[in-house]
């Protein structure tokens, strides 16, 4: 597995990089047979650490896990325990997806874009009384669409620590999406509204 470790505005020491790359290796061997690649970010905020860890464990499949405390050591501690907890509570259904993965079709490609809102009002078109805002695009990255259940789709957005997921439902064959509410519950979009 490739693990890349880096600081924002932190100098990390070898020790640490070490220490980061062996634990990390032995989290995720645990759980996989073998992880792709692993990013891990250390910055510091006020009188804290915090890290970052982002481990693409398997195709379509990422997992991740966030720390703070007073050092760097107890951040990354903190942020592998979330990865290890993760990975623990859906160990076997990962495994299940994985196996089951090999013979499903490849997700479809898409793009998903990071928006920033214009600063000022558009004019508004043909006469409108009101005046539409409209958004910069500030970050574009490729994104799969995969053809999933609703419990592998919540699945996968826990694993990845994800506020919204989109998705084709594999029992209907429609774009559905699921997404975190802010009571903490898991709303679903179906626009067939068939459900599974």
């Amino acid at each position: 597995m490739q693990i890349t470790v880096s600081g924002k505005q932190v100098d990390l020491s070898d020790s640490l990089r070490t220490r980061v790359e062996l634990q990390l290796s032995t989290i995720t061997g645990k759980y996989f047979d073998h992880a792709l690649e692993a990013h891990v970010t250390f910055s510091r905020a006020r009188s804290f650490f915090t890290c970052d860890i982002n481990v693409h464990a398997g195709r379509g499949l990422m997992v991740r896990g966030e720390g703070e405390a007073a050092d760097a050591n107890g951040a990354f501690d903190d942020a592998a325990e979330h990865i290890a907890k993760r990975l623990r509570r859906y160990r076997r259904r990962v495994n299940d997806h994985a196996r089951d993965s090999v013979h499903k079709e490849r997700p479809e490609a898409a793009r998903q874009y990071v928006l920033r809102p214009a600063d000022d009002e558009a004019p508004a078109p043909h006469g409108e009384t009101h005046a539409m805002t409209y958004a910069t695009v500030v970050a574009e990255t490729p994104a799969d669409i995969s053809k999933l259940s609703v419990s592998d789709a919540v699945m996968r957005m826990d694993l990845a620590d994800q506020q919204v997921l989109m998705f084709r439902n594999s029992a209907s064959g429609e774009l559905n999406v699921v997404y975190r509410r802010s009571d903490g519950h898991i709303g679903w979009i179906d626009p067939t509204g068939s459900g599974t």
